[in-house]
């Protein structure tokens, strides 16, 4: 089995490779907040494409729809690292890393509070606990939890693929990249490599190849 890898091709697919597992995931209503719940199976493979320009008849797939109707894939978002783009939400017990690059996913929302809320009352060990749980749970990687040692407070994840599902707002999103896979640009940039991301497969992000929540607002459904 080859590297783990996500290419991105010009006004075209994600290619991906190394055998990367593919699942679908829902978002759904827990409390105040949410949680995951395991969707349809998909079908695995060595290498796979995963359509991006969002009019694929054969979801999560490409089928060669980005041709017929002439996709622009052009990438525009910022290749400056995460903690120089971030801005820093400080607490007690942690400080809270954000770049606001959101997917919508609403995990950052808690029944005791928002992970902002949380973490400027982090001096508390349930409230510092929950906050990077909250952050940690982001899928688009916008939010990293930091003890007062500097460190990021990251749970390791395994290398995986899960295409998003939000029946609560009856849209689909994006592609959720966990565990760090490199994702390499159309001219060849390797984007910092992240725990977390998701990439945009409406083709509507203003932020591409990464999700921008445009999805919701176009009622981007499979």
């Amino acid at each position: 089995m080859g590297e783990k890898k996500i290419k991105i091709t010009k006004d075209g697919p994600y290619i991906v490779s190394g055998g990367v597992p593919l699942s679908e995931k829902r978002i759904k209503p827990k409390g105040l907040g949410y949680e995951w719940e395991d969707g349809r199976a998909l079908p695995q493979g060595e290498q796979y494409a995963l359509c991006r320009c969002g009019n694929t008849k054969t979801p999560p797939f490409c089928d060669g729809s980005h041709v017929r109707v002439h996709f622009d894939g052009t990438e525009t978002a910022s290749r400056v690292p995460f903690q120089s783009r971030a801005s820093v939400t400080e607490g007690e017990g942690i400080d809270l890393l954000d770049d606001g690059r959101c997917a919508f996913a609403r995990f950052c929302h808690r029944d005791k509070g928002s992970v902002w809320e949380l973490t400027r009352g982090s001096g508390n060990p349930e409230c510092r606990a929950e906050a990077i749980l909250a952050a940690n749970e982001c899928p688009s990687g916008r939010l990293v939890a930091v003890g007062k040692d500097g460190e990021p407070i990251e749970l390791p994840l395994t290398p995986a693929i899960e295409v998003i599902q939000d029946p609560d707002r009856d849209v689909s999103g994006g592609l959720y990249v966990k565990g760090g896979i490199p994702i390499e640009a159309a001219d060849g940039h390797t984007y910092e490599v992240r725990n977390r991301a998701v990439l945009c497969r409406c083709g509507k992000s203003r932020n591409k190849p990464f999700c921008d929540a445009m999805h919701v607002a176009i009622d981007f459904r499979e």
